[in-house]
This record gives C-alpha cells, structure tokens and sequence, in this order.
C-alpha cells in the first residue's frame, strides 16, 4: 500500500485529505507536528507527499528545497495560492505538480496516481496500483496485501480501465470502447458477465464492493468496508 505524507497545517483539509485517500486504498501519514518535518519525512519515506505552501514555521516552498536535497520523493503542492509566480516558484524548486484549493476531488485523485506512476518509471510499466489493489498486467494477476487472483484477458483489461480512473464514474460504453481499442471485441452483455466475475474474484481477494455501480452512469472504482 502506497503512503502518502499530508504536511498541511489546517485541520479540517489535512482530515478530509486523509479520508479521501484513506477511501481510495492508499495510507495516508498525517504531520501535526511542524517542528522538524525533514526529518519525519525521512522517518516515514512515503511515496508522495501533498505539501501546502503556507505552513507555521516554514513555508512549503523553503521545505520543498530542504526535501529535494535529500530525497527525490513525488511532491504535489496543494494550496490556496493561485498565482502564476507561485506555481512557478513551487515547481522550479522541485515540486512535481501544482493543485489550487478549492481542488476538484476526481482531478486531484487522477494528478495524484500520473505523479505515483511517474515516480515509480519503467520499472511500473506493467503495474497498476489504485484502492488498495495491484494489477500485473504481464501476469494477468490482481492482488491485495498476501491474496492474489488470476484473472482472463478481458478482466485484465476493464479492471486496468477503472483503476487508471480510480474513483471516477466510468460508462459503460467508455468500457467497452476501450477493450476495443486493446484489441478485446466484447458486446454490451458479455461486459455485465466480465464485471461479474471479476468482482468475485475482488472478494476473494478481500477487496467485496470494490466496483460500485453508478446506477444510470456506469462503474466506479473505489475499495470501501462492505
């Protein structure tokens, strides 16, 4: 499970960020303590951090350049600042991205899984990770904490589509659309029997109501307690 470091000084944002990525399968590490953060970054070594530029003590930007120095851990600056010199100034010191609050839920999730697969490169080529599930696409496996299922071809590649929009709503005809575009020809109804079994297999694993159903809409990833 990826973990992903909140250095945000405002309660009730750093909680609901917690929450939100909690919901979508990744372990958030929440800093409270604003006194040597470099080195509970270093204690913790998370996967990505989301850095906030107003902070007590010391500003996002200032620790974003004591961070680079020491490691090259993904960075996101989520912040209310929305100047052109201060997304400027955040990425020339080494931030990878740069989201403006009030944020937009989908998209901070989707810039948060490009930043994650960036930083994981080549080697992840074959590797999707998103609520708390791993998909090797080599071995057409799915797997969460020690459980592990293989799955057919075409669960390989719906399972790929909802999990490289984790937490979106996807159609079914965007499903569809995009077997096709993999060289994977099903209809309407052989999709219903693929979502079927795959989310059977999504049980076994530990991981029941994984694939939700957006009556009307489509399908949406996002592992919650059943």
């Amino acid at each position: 499970m990826q973990k992903i470091m909140i250095i945000e000084d405002e309660p009730s944002v750093r909680e609901e960020l917690a929450s939100l990525l909690r919901d979508e399968g990744y372990a958030p590490v929440v800093v409270v303590d604003f006194v040597e953060v470099k080195k509970q970054v270093e204690q913790v070594a998370p996967d990505l951090i989301l850095l906030d530029m107003g902070l007590p003590g010391c500003d996002g930007l200032t620790l974003c350049t004591q961070l680079r120095r020491a490691a090259d851990i993904p960075i996101i600056f989520v912040t209310g600042r929305d100047s052109v010199g201060d997304e400027l100034s955040a990425l020339s010191l080494g931030g990878d991205d740069y989201i403006t609050k009030p944020y937009h839920i989908p998209l901070l999730l989707a810039h948060i899984r490009v930043v994650l697969r960036r930083g994981n490169g080549e080697k992840d080529v074959d590797t999707r990770r998103a609520a708390g599930l791993t998909l090797n696409l080599r071995k057409g496996t799915v797997s969460a904490g020690s459980h592990t299922e293989e799955l057919t071809r075409n669960e390989v590649q719906i399972l790929a589509c909802l999990m490289d929009r984790a937490g979106e709503i996807v159609s079914r005809m965007e499903l569809i659309e995009a077997l096709w575009e993999n060289q994977v020809y099903i209809d309407d109804n052989t999709l219903s029997v693929n979502i079927t079994r795959l989310r059977g297999k999504l049980e076994r694993i530990g991981t029941p109501n994984c694939i939700r159903t957006r009556r009307g809409m489509g399908y949406q990833l996002g592992c919650r307690e059943a």
